[in-house]
């Protein structure tokens, strides 16, 4: 086992923004660089967190409570972090993942309006001190987003909210990142990917300086 703990990086965005394509990016660089890691997601990363985010993504008829989506994305957060993040950064490896609890505050904090300090109650006790070492940002105007991600077929429950709902996501993301900029790095997802890509990797040598590597 390695005795130096891994750097756990999560990309946050809303909707639209090319985080799997730049979370792949991400991912080739670091391989080439021979870092050792892993990819992940939130919701989701482990059969049972993977189940929670079916029930959380589906559309359905029934309204599905703030509070219960809330703590659904808690609870598969607990199983993510106990059987994947936790084990993985002792390891000495890495942690890449698709959003984390960055992604509640702006979506059930700055969407449904919960109160942050509900979400960050959560947070502190699900979570104890694992916070992200480097969050990646990628912004973009609504918008963009929306145009790109309307190309990618049927919609999910969160897809299919209305414009206002994800203008309080991005303005809550942004809010974040004036919070913790130490660790925030917001990139202008409204370029041409060669310019994202060219600004993540000024961010991954950052990282890699960083991680020691």
């Amino acid at each position: 086992m390695s005795s130096t703990r891994g750097l756990f990086i999560t990309i946050e965005g809303g909707e639209g923004v090319g985080k799997s394509t730049n979370i792949d990016f991400i991912a080739q660089r670091l391989q080439r660089q021979g870092i050792p890691f892993i990819l992940t997601r939130e919701p989701g990363g482990t059969p049972l967190a993977e189940d929670i985010r079916q029930l959380l993504l589906t559309p359905r008829d029934e309204a599905v409570a703030e509070n219960t989506e809330l703590l659904l994305m808690f609870a598969a957060r607990a199983q993510h972090i106990a059987e994947v993040i936790e084990p993985a950064l002792a390891k000495g490896q890495w942690v890449v993942c698709d959003r984390f609890t960055d992604a509640t505050f702006a979506y059930q904090g700055g969407g449904r309006g919960i109160p942050m300090a509900k979400i960050a109650d959560l947070e502190q006790w699900v979570q104890g001190d694992l916070r992200p070492d480097f969050t990646l940002l990628l912004d973009a105007a609504i918008e963009v987003g929306m145009s790109r991600a309307s190309k990618r077929g049927a919609l999910d429950r969160f897809e299919q909210e209305q414009q206002n709902f994800f203008e309080n996501v991005r303005a809550a993301y942004l809010n974040l990142a004036k919070q913790h900029s130490h660790r925030y790095r917001v990139i202008d997802a409204s370029q041409s990917l060669a310019q994202v890509q060219q600004s993540l990797l000024t961010v991954i040598d950052e990282m890699m300086t960083a991680g020691g590597a």
